[in-house]
């Protein structure tokens, strides 16, 4: 059964990218969220949270896993971080959707899960210029902030709500009506319907 959520802690994560598709996949109760890391041991994110995995990486169950998140950092650029790639590939495979966002795009790259689907990332050139073998350039779509194909949801460093809502959209969280109200909220500060409603009930 699919029910589980990995999210993808190490030494300096971008913390703040995922925050919110992190908050939104736990709201409802219906999804486990897993932290897994390369071992166990501890790590601190970019935003100096102490964060202790739930799990390393060996233990990553594809056959549960519903959704990988993999957030930024700059082991990425620096090409580090292969045991990552490998279990990504291997979620894929076994059906998972694999996200990542600002240069975690860079893992799924590395994975090649990149090179047949349509994907983004932070700008044109930054996967091509740090992933050798990477085939994807002709799929690389940089009029979006964030994109879902293929089993992929890739998101630029400046699409942390855009993320959220594929993430949103892809595990089938609320309704299509409250997942544009959402999005409206979060992007444009535009109260949904019922908040305008309690708003005028309280002035």
């Amino acid at each position: 059964m699919r029910d589980t959520v990995y999210f993808l802690v190490f030494e300096g994560y971008a913390d703040w990218q995922a925050a919110l598709a992190l908050c939104e996949i736990r709201r409802p109760g219906d999804w486990r969220l897993r932290t897994a890391g390369f071992d166990r041991a501890p790590v601190r994110s970019m935003g100096g949270l102490a964060t202790l995995p739930d799990l390393a990486l060996a233990g990553l169950d594809p056959a549960d896993a519903a959704l990988v998140i993999v957030p930024g950092g700059h082991l990425w650029q620096r090409g580090e971080g292969e045991p990552a790639v490998a279990a990504l590939r291997r979620a894929h495979a076994a059906g998972a959707v694999v996200a990542g966002i600002d240069s975690g795009v860079l893992a799924l790259a590395r994975a090649g899960l990149l090179d047949h689907c349509r994907h983004t990332g932070n700008w044109p050139g930054h996967i091509d210029g740090l992933v050798p073998g990477y085939a994807g350039a002709a799929q690389y779509d940089a009029s979006v902030l964030a994109v879902s194909d293929g089993g992929t949801i890739t998101a630029s460093h400046l699409g942390s709500v855009e993320f959220a809502r594929e993430v949103i959209r892809t595990l089938d969280l609320y309704g299509p009506t409250d997942r544009e109200h959402w999005y409206r909220l979060f992007k444009h500060a535009q109260l949904p319907p019922w908040c305008v409603g309690e708003t005028a009930a309280a002035a």
